[in-house]
């Protein structure tokens, strides 16, 4: 064989060879990519393709029996679906083959406490414990620090420890994973630190923004605030993971507080779709057969909900929870009590119950209940706050009788604590006898100077604005005066509403929908007072008209998440005018039927059928009585808004267009605006009684009549001011300035009562201010009541008067004048400020008897 062939040969063997170890290189390929990596079904996992998932794991793990990652796929798609028997096999089977591994033996407490065996996931902690004591140094990766640090909160390490110098260590050493965002953010929300939370998951959610839980997390943190980022981030959540269970139970949850049931019935469906026995979905199922007053489905319901673990603390702290929402306190607080008989240690029973006691009125239970979860968990910050409010309260003093107590700060209660006590006695008379019920233990009424405690005490959170007052049933909280800086606020109104609640609440035994509980008190509130209430304005019929109502059978959503603050005012209005529809048309008697069926256990739908008309029906008849009253609110003014391009012009566009107007409310507006602002008081006075002549009916801040009675004012019309203001006042109950300056008319023409009635009106929005007492006096010393001055001498001399002599001698003065043998400290007061007072040394000498001397004479005491 020549060279040359040999050659050949040689090169034909070697090429032969590399072609088979191609084939075979390339059957190792292809059969490789037959198998999937962990990575494609912790993908599916994260989408919502949870039978995916499933199949890939199981294909995978007999390639890599030893792949943590794997192994915790399956596990959680197993216990996401549900499938907990085989969840269990599958732990089981994970723990012999990845030894070592806390990632797994941590996941593995929740899937034995699935099924029930809470000794074995206790097993599972101890062994986490002993690994991370034995190899304290052994687990350097982030996601073991995380599993780290949810163990050291079991084992109660200090969360602010764990939350910074654990979780925090473990995202600086990996910021490319989010399990350490997760877990910060989790612990702040478990600890009701919202802000916090909401600033960890908005971080994540710039790093992660395709993560569902971190955009759960985030939607949880800011619900409580801001309604349309939270709606944002579970859209976001539902567009990547449709069957993303925690999000579609926080849409239940939401339509249980809104009362549509439908949809909350479908949320729930779609989360039984996925996971059969889902704990938390059949909670929630059981609540809606409680309020249905249907005890067996209740009951089939929560056995459900405990087929595998029969000792959840959780299903019965989710259904009390809902409860107390709904206003079930004492339902709510049983089912804390069981939870708590299940898991002593069951930290959110303790504290939820601490607030069902409080709002039932057992106080010494409640702050008990406070102190035992602050002791459990001093990094709470719902705990932490009703522990620095008992010290609040502990400092507040009590008014009572024999119905009612009333707390407040010891220096308001002397100002005007027997004000707030009689106003309540008052409403306490008319409403139980108009509602036929009887309260049998006394009405604990909170008021509150400081905006934050209130929010504490109501809510467990300091940040809640824009609440004046909440009523439990027995009990009510609500601001004082001192809370409400940013405008004013009629805290008789308030106070009058909130106990109009505790009746109707303690008549239904809290089986009311917020939006009849509602309607009914700033019902209650205008029959007390006229001016009180929610009345139609222009913004209102331009809601109406428009199509904005909220038909009556999802009225209580509209009290949920409204778009702003003016959406949740025109909630309340709409109630009432619900509630007067009903009176109007069907009797007090349909009223007072309906909210005894409500008590007696009937579905609200069938009770209003009885008592009214059937749901469709209801909602058309009671939109027509909108619209007919809408319609005739100006009736004959031109509605239409000014144009965009009028507005793009400026005033001057405006005024063109309103000029071109002459019977546009709005036009009219702008008119005696632009008149009033340039001065020409003649043409303003004009236009603005031409308006108040169309449109009688202005309250509020902006109200024609305080601008007519500006410019009547300016041109010296006494008359025409005078009636301004007093049409104005009685529309409008929060017009302290209006008020003051009809007091200031009626002391230059002596109109004692009318001074006095007008202090009145001014010291039910504000009694923390010095100038309507000063005015009471002087009417009380003019028709000479001195029991009437002596009251107002003493709201004076409370208020920190920059002159407290002359106080103390008007005080001892008008005490003289009734016998009051006190009068001669006050007296004595005021010498020691001012030595040589001559009023008061005269007064002295009149009280012990002693002859006045001569002009030239000198006083000899």
């Amino acid at each position: 064989m020549t060279l040359t062939a040999k050659l050949g040969a040689d090169t034909r063997f070697l090429c032969l060879r590399w072609i088979i170890a191609c084939a075979c290189l390339l059957g190792w390929v292809t059969a490789s990519a037959a198998i999937p990596e962990p990575e494609e079904a912790d993908l599916a996992l994260q989408k919502g393709d949870y039978t995916v998932a499933i199949e890939l794991a199981r294909k995978i793990i007999p390639e890599r029996p030893r792949n943590e990652e794997i192994r915790l796929t399956l596990l959680r798609a197993l216990t996401i679906t549900g499938q907990y028997p085989e969840a269990r096999n599958a732990l089981t089977n994970a723990l012999t083959e990845v030894t070592g591994s806390i990632r797994l033996l941590w996941e593995g407490r929740s899937v034995f406490q699935a099924v029930g065996e809470t000794n074995r996931a206790a097993e599972l902690t101890e062994q986490v414990r002993q690994l991370m004591s034995d190899r304290p140094y052994g687990f350097r990766e982030s996601v073991n620090i995380v599993v780290f640090g949810e163990a050291l909160l079991s084992f109660g390490v200090d969360p602010k420890d764990v939350l910074e110098k654990v979780f925090g260590a473990a995202q600086k050493l990996n910021a490319k994973i989010p399990e350490p965002w997760i877990a910060r953010g989790q612990l702040a929300l478990d600890k009701h630190d919202y802000p916090l939370a909401a600033k960890i998951f908005r971080e994540a959610a710039e790093k992660f923004p395709k993560n569902p839980d971190i955009l759960f997390g985030l939607a949880q943190a800011v619900g409580g605030g801001d309604q349309r980022e939270a709606s944002a981030a579970l859209e976001a959540v539902l567009a990547i993971n449709p069957h993303h269970l925690p999000s579609l139970l926080l849409l239940a949850d939401q339509r249980i507080d809104s009362e549509d049931e439908e949809e909350a019935q479908k949320h729930l469906s779609d989360v039984l779709s996925v996971n059969p026995w889902h704990p938390d979905a059949w909670a929630y199922r059981a609540v809606l057969a409680h309020l249905h007053g249907d005890a067996a489905a209740e009951t089939a319901a929560r056995d459900k909900a405990l087929h595998f673990w029969n000792s959840n603390p959780r299903v019965d702290y989710l259904m009390g929870e809902k409860l107390s929402q709904k206003y079930r306190f004492s339902e709510g607080a049983a089912h804390q009590r069981q939870a708590l008989r299940y898991d002593p240690e069951y930290a959110p029973a303790t504290l939820q119950l601490a607030r069902d006691e409080l709002r039932l009125g057992n106080e010494e239970a409640g702050w008990k209940l406070a102190a035992s979860a602050y002791q459990h968990d001093a990094y709470d910050i719902e705990a932490f706050n009703l522990v620095q409010l008992k010290d609040t309260i502990d400092r507040f003093v009590t008014l009572t009788n024999a119905d009612l107590l009333v707390r407040m700060e010891p220096k308001e209660a002397a100002i005007y604590g027997e004000r707030a006590l009689q106003l309540l006695e008052r409403a306490r008379r008319q409403l139980t006898a108009k509602y036929q019920v009887e309260l049998v233990r006394p009405t604990t009424v909170e008021i509150f100077n400081d905006q934050k405690d209130f929010g504490v005490r109501t809510f467990g959170m300091p940040e809640n604005p824009g609440f004046l007052g909440v009523c439990f049933g027995r009990v009510v909280t609500a601001n004082s005066p001192a809370a409400n800086t940013a405008q004013p606020v009629n805290w008789e109104a308030v106070l009058w509403h909130e106990f109009c609640h505790s009746v109707t609440l303690t008549l239904t035994h809290n089986r009311m929908p917020r939006w009849l509980s509602e309607g009914i008190s700033v019902y209650e509130e205008i029959q007390a007072n006229p001016s009180w209430g929610q009345h139609l304005n222009p913004r209102y019929r331009e809601m109406i008209l428009k199509g904005e109502l909220t038909p009556v059978s999802k009225l209580s959503g509209a009290f949920l998440a409204p778009p702003s603050p003016m959406h949740l005012q025109f909630a309340y209005f709409e109630a009432e005018w619900v509630v007067e529809f009903i009176v109007e048309h069907y009797g007090q008697d349909h009223l007072l039927g309906l909210l005894q069926d409500l008590r007696d256990g009937t579905d609200l739908p069938v009770a209003l059928a009885r008592r009214t008309a059937p749901a469709k029906a209801l909602d058309a008849e009671f939109d027509q009585f909108a619209r007919q009253r809408a319609e005739a609110f100006g009736k004959g003014l031109d509605w239409t808004r000014p144009p965009s391009e009028a507005s793009a012009d400026g005033k001057d566009g405006l005024l063109t267009w309103a000029k071109d107007h002459p019977t546009n409310y709005w036009a009219m507006q702008i008119r005696g605006q632009t008149f009033s602002e340039n001065g020409q008081w003649t043409e303003a006075r004009d236009a603005w009684r031409l308006l108040l002549e169309r449109q009688p009916q202005q309250t509020g801040p902006e109200s024609g009549y305080w601008s007519l009675a500006a410019a009547c004012r300016e041109l010296g019309d006494a008359a025409g001011e005078l009636a301004a203001l007093n049409r104005g006042a009685e529309l409008d109950h929060e017009a302290p300035d209006a008020y003051q300056r009809l007091i200031e008319l009626a002391a230059k023409r002596g109109d004692w009562s009318e001074m006095q009635r007008n202090c009145q009106r001014w010291l039910a929005v504000n009694p923390l201010v010095a100038p309507p007492y000063r005015y009471l006096a002087q009417a009380a010393e003019a028709v000479g009541n001195s029991a009437q001055a002596v009251e107002a001498y003493r709201a004076l001399l409370r208020l920190d008067p920059s002159n407290p002599a002359q106080l103390e001698f008007q005080m001892a003065r008008a005490l003289h004048r009734t016998g009051d043998a006190t009068a001669k400290v006050h007296l004595l007061l005021a010498l020691a400020e001012t030595p040589r007072h001559r009023e008061a040394l005269h007064l002295l000498w009149e009280m012990n008897q002693i002859p006045a001397p001569s002009a030239a004479g000198k006083p000899s005491l």
